[in-house]
Order: C-alpha cells, then structure tokens, then sequence
C-alpha cells in the first residue's frame, strides 16, 4: 500500500488555554489545494483518510478527505508529542532558542514547560501507523498528523536516531509503501506541489 504522511496546515497561535488549535485562514486555503491536488488525474488519491486527535490535524483531514469522498477516522496514537502543553506558538512565530529546544524535543523530552517521554511517544506513533497498514491490503492511505509524528516515524523505518531530522512544511505529503509483512519503503519526503502550483508565498516550518 502507498502510505501518505501529511502534516497538518498553518495553525493558529494559542497563549493560553492548550495547545490545540486549528487553521489559520491561510492554512485552511493551502490545505484545500492539497485535497484538490490528491483528487487530480495521476495522482494516487487517498481511500481512507486518517487523522490525528488535534483540531488543527482533524481540520486539515477534512480537506483531504472531503474531496476523496471519504471519512476520516480518528487514531488518538497519532497525536503531537506537544498533547497538554499549555499554549501553541507557530515556531515560524519564536525565538531562535525556542527552535533550537523543538528542534531537539523527540531527544530531550522537554518543550518549554511541557515534558513528555520520548520512547513512549516513538512506540505509540509507530504502534498505530502499524496498525494502520496492517488493516488494509493495497491502496493508498492518508495519515494527517504533525511533524513530530512523521519525524519519530520516518526515524524508525530508516534506523535513525530518533528525533528531528527533516523540516516538514505545513500540508507537505511524504510517501512510504508499506506492507504487512513489514517491508517499508521511503518513497519520499516533504512534497509540496500542490503549495508551489499556487499563487502567493509558500512557507516551510516545522511544529
């Protein structure tokens, strides 16, 4: 099966009351395109749209999914490392050090005043996208989640060390065929042609 990775669009910031926000107006636009884009003629288009439990994953799913013509189902494994954190700042919004300190979150555990157990986050994330291509047998398959959640991932089908390696842009697509016998394959990272197809700026971050 061809697995799509989709990181959720530009979010909101949030300053208090939890970091689970959803779309900015322009995160809901590029998302749209990326829905449009998965339907278009010689493009895999998804058959079951999967989402993290987060209103800025689940926002972004319904763009893909709507087009498609499919449900999206929820799997709470597939939520950001950043789950009961009190706010959310877009990191295109923070300090240098800011960065610096998510850039090495999946290592150290720690995100501002959140902390969180890396292993235990690594096993749950690879845990359900397991569980995802164990239920299917062929197809394609879109997985909306965040960018820690495709990092800790793709570390573990490419016998990394786990943490942040790969800056995924807002509604990027990174593909890996995989099989229920175990067999993965990195097709590729961080596609955003649906972003560059379109008018206005495109922004790359990573959160």
């Amino acid at each position: 099966m061809e697995l799509l990775l989709v990181r959720h669009g530009r979010p909101v910031r949030m300053d208090s009351g939890g970091a689970d926000p959803g779309l900015t107006e322009q995160g809901h636009r590029e998302a749209g395109l990326l829905g449009a884009h998965l339907v278009a003629a010689d493009v895999p288009t998804p058959e079951v749209v999967w989402s993290s439990p987060m209103r800025r994953a689940r926002e972004t799913a319904e763009h893909v999914a709507g087009p498609a013509g499919v449900p999206v189902r929820i799997d709470e494994r597939l939520a950001e490392f950043d789950l009961g954190a009190p706010a959310y700042v877009p990191i295109e919004e923070v300090g240098q050090g800011d960065r610096a300190e998510l850039w090495r979150a999946l290592e150290t555990g720690r995100w501002g005043s959140h902390r969180f157990d890396p292993e235990a986050f690594r096993r749950r994330v690879v845990e359900a996208v397991t569980d995802i291509v164990d239920a299917r047998d062929g197809g394609v398959v879109a997985v909306v989640c965040h960018g820690g959640v495709i990092n800790s991932y793709l570390c573990s089908i490419l016998e990394r060390p786990h943490g942040m390696f790969c800056q995924l842009g807002y509604t990027s697509v990174s593909r890996v065929l995989a099989s229920r016998r175990g067999h993965r394959q990195l097709v590729s990272i961080n596609e955003t042609a649906h972003l560059q197809l379109a008018p206005g700026p495109v922004e790359s971050a990573l959160s």
